[in-house]
């Protein structure tokens, strides 16, 4: 009776080890808490884009990775490229701005 035990003990324990496994960040690869964390980083940094008056009419893409900002799309001025790094900046959890918009 003790066999049945040990091998459903075993299997248990090979699934935890692998969903713990699953959830770990490396460099390539965000954790799930992290996924989430940029989420909302992005979501954010679109928001403040969008209530900047100067930005609002351009297509801006914001793409979050381990708090570093990415900034992608057309924009009519160097001062708008500008802008948007600063908007993009001041949001709470943003750790660096790549900034590659480029103006047309």
């Amino acid at each position: 009776m003790a066999k049945p035990h040990r091998i459903v003990n075993y299997l248990v324990s090979i699934v935890l080890i692998t969903l713990f496994l699953g959830c770990a960040a490396t460099q390539n690869r965000e954790s799930t808490g992290e996924y989430i964390d940029d989420s909302v980083i992005t979501t954010k940094v679109k928001a403040a884009i969008f209530d900047e008056p100067s930005l609002k009419v351009f297509q801006i893409s914001v793409e979050t990775f381990k708090g570093e900002v990415r900034l992608s799309g057309f924009v009519d001025s160097a001062q708008n490229v500008r802008t948007a790094e600063e908007v993009a900046g001041m949001v709470a959890g943003v750790r660096s701005v790549r900034n590659n918009l480029a103006v047309k």
